[in-house]
Order: C-alpha cells, then sequence, then structure tokens
C-alpha cells in the first residue's frame, strides 16, 4: 500500500491574498465536513432495533466506560477537523452511523465540542440497524430553515421483499446570511459485492438526482452540497453515469455537479481501506454556483481527506489504515473505520 501524501497551499482565516490589482483582499473561511462516526450506539437495547448486533453492546464488560471514550473519541475528531486552516471547528459536519439523538447530544456535549454551540438536525430513519446521519451546525454561524428526510425505498430481487436503509437528509438554511442546501448520504453498503450491490446504490444516487433536480428547479442558481459516506469511489457509475460529476472545475456546466475527490482518488487517496486497497467513499459534491471567481459569496477553495497521524493504527495487521474504533470483538480505544472528508469554503471581507 502506498503511502501519498498530498500537500496543499494553506488559506488562514482572513489571510491577505494579493490580486492582480496589488491591493490585498481579505477572505473568511468555513469549514464543511463529514464523518462516519462507525457505529456509535448507546449501551440501552431498543426493542425496535437490531442495535443488540452492534458491537458495543457485543462488550461483556465496562460498557459504560466504553461508550465514554467512544464518545470522546469522537468529539475530539469533529472539533479538529480543519482547524490547522481555519481556526475554527467545522461551521457545519454531516455524521453518518449514529443510532439517535441522545447519542449524538453527548457528542455535542462533550468538553471538546460544547463550546462550540452545535445544533443538530436528526430524523430516525428505518435502517434495520438502527444508525441513522444527522446534522450539526455551529448556531452563531448557520441557521436551518427548512428540513426534510427522504426515504429510499429498495426491494430484494429475489424476495421482493423490502430492504430498510438510511434516509437521505436535506437541510437548507443560512451559513452567515447566504442560502445554501446540504443533503447527508449513507448509501448502501457493498454486502454480498460491489457488482450485486450496486443497484442499490444506484437507486441511491437516483434519490439525490431527484433531490438535487427539485432543488434546482425553484432556484436554477441553487448552491447545493451532498456529503456522505456513498459506499462507492468517485469513479463508480452512480457518481458519473446518474450524478453526472465532473472533476475538472472548469468542465462543470449550469446545474452540473463538481466532485473534487475523484482528482485526490485517482492521485491514490482514500478514506477507507479493505483487503490492503483504499476506497474513498466518503465525499463532499457541490454545485456549480460554488465555483463562481466573485467571492462576494461563499465560493469553493479546497477539499481535503483528514488523515492526521492520530488517525491512523501504528502496527497489527490495520498497520496504515483508519484507526477504527472497534476490532476482533473489543475497544481499540480508536476512531473510525473511515477518515473525514471536508471542504473549505471562502468569501472575501468587505472593510
Amino acid at each position: 500500500m502506498k503511502n501519498i501524501k498530498f500537500w496543499f497551499t494553506t488559506l488562514l482565516v482572513c489571510v491577505a491574498i494579493t490580486a492582480n490589482s496589488q491591493e490585498a483582499k481579505k477572505f473568511k473561511i468555513h469549514t464543511v465536513a463529514f464523518y462516519n462516526l462507525e457505529n456509535l450506539f448507546d449501551t440501552i437495547n431498543d426493542p425496535t432495533k437490531n442495535d443488540e448486533a452492534s458491537p458495543i453492546m457485543e462488550m461483556k464488560i465496562d460498557v459504560s466506560e466504553i461508550y465514554k471514550k467512544k464518545v470522546r473519541n469522537m468529539a475530539r475528531v469533529l472539533a479538529d477537523i480543519g482547524t490547522d486552516t481555519a481556526k475554527n471547528s467545522p461551521a457545519i459536519i454531516g455524521i453518518s452511523e449514529v443510532e439517535n439523538r441522545d447519542v449524538i447530544e453527548d457528542v455535542i456535549n462533550d468538553p471538546a465540542l460544547v463550546n462550540m454551540d452545535y445544533g443538530i438536525v436528526h430524523y430516525e430513519s428505518p435502517d434495520r440497524r438502527g444508525i441513522d446521519v444527522a446534522l450539526l451546525y455551529q448556531k452563531k454561524l448557520f441557521t436551518p430553515l427548512f428540513t426534510s428526510s427522504h426515504e429510499l425505498l429498495l426491494f430484494d430481487d429475489q424476495s421482493q421483499k423490502r430492504v430498510y436503509t438510511r434516509d437521505q437528509l436535506l437541510v437548507s438554511g443560512k451559513l452567515d446570511g447566504e442560502m445554501i442546501h446540504i443533503i447527508v448520504n449513507h448509501w448502501p453498503s457493498r454486502s454480498g459485492g460491489e457488482a450485486r450491490s450496486r443497484p442499490k446504490r444506484v437507486a441511491a444516487a437516483k434519490l439525490n438526482k431527484k433531490i438535487i433536480d427539485s432543488l434546482q428547479t425553484l432556484d436554477p442558481y441553487a448552491k447545493i452540497i451532498s456529503m456522505g459516506d456513498f459506499n462507492d469511489d468517485p469513479t463508480n457509475a452512480s457518481m458519473k453515469e446518474v450524478l453526472k460529476t465532473k472533476n475538472d472545475r472548469e468542465d462543470v456546466g449550469f446545474k452540473e455537479i463538481y466532485n473534487p475527490y475523484e482528482n485526490l482518488f485517482r492521485a491514490g487517496l482514500g478514506s477507507n481501506a479493505y483487503r490492503d486497497a483504499w476506497s474513498l467513499f466518503d465525499q463532499i459534491i457541490i454545485t456549480q454556483p460554488f465555483l463562481e471567481k466573485d467571492y462576494s459569496s461563499f465560493q469553493f477553495y479546497q477539499a481535503n481527506i483528514y488523515n492526521k497521524n492520530y488517525l491512523v493504527s501504528k502496527r497489527g495487521r490495520w498497520k496504515g489504515y483508519p484507526k477504527r474504533s472497534f476490532s476482533n470483538g473489543g475497544f481499540t480505544d480508536g476512531f473510525s473505520d473511515h477518515f473525514p472528508s471536508y471542504i473549505f469554503l471562502i468569501k472575501e471581507v468587505i472593510e
């Protein structure tokens, strides 16, 4: 496995950038992130869910202490994402693999995050494992105005029985007074193999496209961010054929979608690994209005994978992989089997 590092130019908060006119311009910056929290379940059995199969519910001793450590570790990562550049925790965070609102509240009330005053948008979804997606937002920076949960209807090819999976979460609101729309996703897994499970993710992509199309019908210039654990790489059919994502920002036309993670993936970077092969399932894609050269409103600046050293396994069979929380029936005091992904949005400060 190659250890490939991408180095990016660092943009400081309100950094001075010299324009062609030789006049210094200043920009504010916000981080928008996504993180799969890897089986963040509480320690209480819910008879309406299959939560007893979650790793933490299978622990025999020290369950409460393990849960507290898991929450602490999740909060640490969320607080850190993008801070080297933005000097602030993310303004907006999409999360997945959370059991309920209670576990999310425990995370945002951890000492590492409590002063950020995060709000929560969360709906219970019908996933058979009992896991959901949610959106966190700093209340001083983002104001949700409209929220909705969109059901993905899937049926088994042989039995025709419904396959229960995660809903897609839509949140529309104002980031520093500017309207944006965020979709949080956790598409069906590759259980049974990539090819066999592919139609489920194609269906998820079609639902995502339907949501995006509906927003663009109301406002053709809508600024839309779709983020999540797509369980597909940027080059898979769900992205390239259904959403028709582009990897060159100069080629992104009106109402089209830019995927900055495709170039990272082609360069060998990933957010999760399996059998010594890296995948980049955790992506953040954006619509064309985020690519304008007019920085009087928020524009896309940069995409990254948060793969700091402390998130990487140092030894054993998973050396070099994301340091996951649970392995071999025990708690590792790790974090997640996925690295977070994040983008920077910048806007010129007029003084």
